[in-house]
Formats: C-alpha cells, structure tokens, sequence
C-alpha cells in the first residue's frame, strides 16, 4: 500500500538537541522529560495523506553523540530526505549544535548526495530571541538552499506539528 511512497528521513543534530523528543511528540503526541539517550538509531513510522496518496515517513533519529560516527553511513543509506537539529537554548551546547548545522550537512551530502534537508530550531520555550543566530541562520539556509526552517518546542508542541506536515509533504513533491 505504501511502496510507491515510503520515504526515510533522518533526523540528525548533536547529542542532547532533542531529535527524539520532536519524533516523539509528533508520531505519539507525548513528552518525556526526563533525557533518554539514543543508542545508534531508533524508527518510527508515521502515515499521512498527501493529494489522496497514502505516504509512510519513516523517522530514523540517529544518535548525535562522537562515539556513534562508525555506524552513521549505515543509518544515511537510503535516505530520501533529513532534518538537521539543533537547540535554541543560549548555553555551550546549544552553541555547539549551532556551529555543527555546516558539519551535518556536508555528512548528508557525502553519505546521500543532494536529497532534500530541513533545519529545525528546537528548545524555543527554554530560549530568548537571538538576533545574531537568526541573522545567522538565515544566511546558512540560503547558502544550503534547505528545504525548510522550522522554529519548535517538543516540550510544549510549538511548531511541531508544521515542521512535520511541511517536511512531510516537501519530500511528497520533489519526489
């Protein structure tokens, strides 16, 4: 039922940014606050029609942390699309997650080639505004031509829910 539109997205990002989380509130609508760690990756499925077609996503949530970049190009293979994240919170590791948008993007460009990539800002509920990351922000997506950039909270549901209908279905249509 679903061949002719199965994609596989990887959700990438460093450790710690909330990728589970976000795959989390959007495929079972739920928040656990306590920090689960990944180990290698983890799936989910979630179904949507898009123009009277069935399409499955497959979220693979891969684990940010350096002691898992043996097995990544495993995780890549097959990818039909991935969203890079990183967090809003304005603390070392939210800076780090930042700086390694560029890295990210160029392990899905060796690993896939030229799939479609979105960006999503996570942890808006624990973070103020920051001009320079948004100036910034705004350069690096037009500079990569991402799919899309999306401002999310996997706490309070924020933007979540957008991010992955319009990913969803911008993988639909350069399919």
């Amino acid at each position: 039922m679903f061949d002719k539109y199965k994609f596989k997205i990887v959700f990438i990002g460093d450790g710690y940014v909330g990728k589970t989380s976000l795959i989390r509130r959007f495929t079972q609508k739920s928040f656990e606050k306590q920090y689960i760690k990944t180990i290698g990756a983890q799936f989910s499925f979630y179904d949507k029609q898009v123009e009277n077609n069935e399409v499955r996503s497959i979220f693979y949530d891969i684990a940010g942390q350096d002691a898992f970049n043996f097995m990544r190009k495993m995780f890549f293979k097959d990818s039909k699309a991935a969203v890079i994240v990183y967090s809003l919170v304005d603390d070392k590791m939210g800076k780090e997650s930042f700086k390694s948008i560029k890295r990210w993007h160029t392990d899905v460009l060796k690993f896939c080639g030229p799939i479609p990539i979105a960006v999503i800002a996570n942890k808006v509920d624990l973070s103020y505004e920051n001009v320079v990351d948004i100036i910034d922000i705004r350069e690096i997506i037009k500079e990569k031509e991402f799919l899309g950039y999306y401002v999310t909270s996997a706490k309070t549901g924020q933007g979540v829910k957008n991010a992955f209908n319009s990913i969803i279905e911008g993988v639909y249509y350069k399919s």
